[in-house]
């Protein structure tokens, strides 16, 4: 992957800013390329697209923001084995009425019995134990063997699943998205639809020397949803919504949002996060089995049962989720690097949904209870990334970046937003320590 090709003219969307504007900017729709004015100053030139000041998109009236910005559906991205979705309600059943049965039969035991048996387990506690040990030596040999290497990144991975087969599965989600956003499809003449497929071909086109990206057809789909979202199935559909779009302040920044899903499917998340989950679920029948048994009450186990599920979610499930989300920050990053994005402006994109929350007042919830990195965790983990991603622009030979870095464009902004607020505030208070400035963002 390091073996950079395409040593030519990498120049991004082989088009001028200023003609993606006036395409995008007499379209139907809003695409936030242009800076705004929040300041009454004059803006930016257009030709130094790196400059990024807030835009209007980041106004509590003119923009949706969803909790965390899902690089999945709500429901779930990432299709699964059409078996396991059959096997899988039938496996905890199944240990739900082997483990009540087993308590229902100690109970009906006599006294004397019990002892016999607990006599003849005692005895045999080193056959006990070798039946436990194999079955434990071979969880971990099935582990083992089913450990692939991540493509690009070379991490060891479990992948039980075929890739084949999960691709034929994601055309059925495929069919399934179509009907539901069949209405808010933007055709192919729309301005906003042919901003994306540019970024989305020069991508692929671009990293079209790693395997992964040039077997895969990527198809456009432009929805009319409100959503901040945007998420690619492992067959290389793409899907962007308009709220994306808004949110964006340029044409960089949507370059690494879309690099992000691609490494999605190009580093195989969803089967990966399929194959964990489906073999922690399997060993979980295990301890569910002895809680139905052990928990003298149904109640008691069925409060056991919810405790072992977020116990699981919380320690394997959500952790490893966002493992995955900072690999494909990581790996998109080097795609729009190689694309000749400027870089500089991704992490500028999570520090403005990071203030578009703080605007709107939205509580801030730990990053332990989400699937995603925090929008600050994010931005900080791109800006240690972003002097590697400069030197795979340089060794792409692509051109020179010009105008200031746009993350001090954005903290000089803030700066201002900042003053601004306080300037407002103190002359509406009267009981206010004036040598302690509120800084609060305004809710307005």
């Amino acid at each position: 992957y390091r073996n950079f090709i395409g040593k030519g003219q990498r120049c991004l969307l082989n088009v001028s800013n200023t003609e993606v504007y006036k395409n995008v900017h007499h379209g139907s729709g809003r695409f936030c390329f242009q800076s705004s004015q929040p300041f009454g100053e004059k803006t930016t030139s257009l030709q130094s697209s790196s400059v990024v000041q807030l835009p209007h998109c980041f106004s509590a009236w003119n923009i949706q923001i969803i909790r965390s910005f899902r690089t999945s559906p709500s429901f779930q991205a990432a299709p699964v084995p059409l078996l396991w979705i059959i096997v899988k309600p039938a496996q905890k059943l199944f240990a739900i009425i082997l483990g009540r049965s087993i308590r229902n039969w100690w109970k009906a035991l006599p006294p004397n019995k019990r002892e016999l048996f607990k006599e003849s387990a005692r005895k045999n506690k080193w056959r006990i134990l070798l039946g436990v040990s194999s079955l434990g030596v071979l969880f971990v040999m099935f582990y083992f063997t089913h450990l692939e290497e991540t493509p690009i990144t070379g991490r060891a991975r479990l992948l039980v699943f075929g890739k084949e087969h999960f691709r034929e599965l994601s055309e059925m989600e495929y069919d399934m998205w179509m009907e539901e956003f069949k209405s808010k499809m933007l055709p192919e003449t729309d301005a906003r639809y042919q901003v994306v497929e540019r970024v989305v071909g020069h991508l692929s086109e671009s990293n079209k020397d790693i395997p992964q990206v040039s077997a895969l057809k990527w198809v456009i789909h432009v929805v009319d949803e409100p959503g901040v979202n945007a998420f690619v199935l492992p067959n290389g559909q793409v899907f962007v919504f308009t709220g994306l779009l808004n949110a964006v302040s340029d044409i960089h920044q949507l370059s690494f949002i879309l690099g992000h899903e691609i490494a999605h499917a190009v580093l195989e998340h969803a089967a990966e996060k399929a194959s964990l989950v489906h073999f922690l679920d399997f060993l979980s029948l295990i301890f569910l089995t002895m809680i139905w048994a052990i928990c003298p009450r149904d109640s008691l186990a069925v409060v056991g049962q919810w405790i072992q599920s977020k116990l699981q979610e919380f320690m394997f499930d959500r952790p490893y989720s966002r493992t995955l989300e900072a690999e494909a920050d990581k790996v998109g990053l080097q795609f729009a690097a190689k694309a000749c994005v400027d870089v500089r402006a991704s992490s500028v994109f999570w520090q403005q949904m990071e203030l578009a929350e703080t605007i709107q007042g939205q509580p801030k919830l730990p990053e332990w209870l989400s699937t995603h990195p925090s929008h600050e965790n994010r931005a900080e983990h791109l800006d240690r990334l972003i002097p590697e991603a400069l030197k795979i622009r340089e060794s792409c030979n692509c051109p020179s970046l010009s105008g200031p870095d746009p993350r001090l464009i954005f903290k000089l902004n803030m700066q201002r937003l900042l003053e601004s607020s306080k300037d407002r505030e103190i002359p509406n208070s009267t009981n206010r320590d004036l040598s302690k400035p509120k800084l609060d963002f305004p809710h307005t």
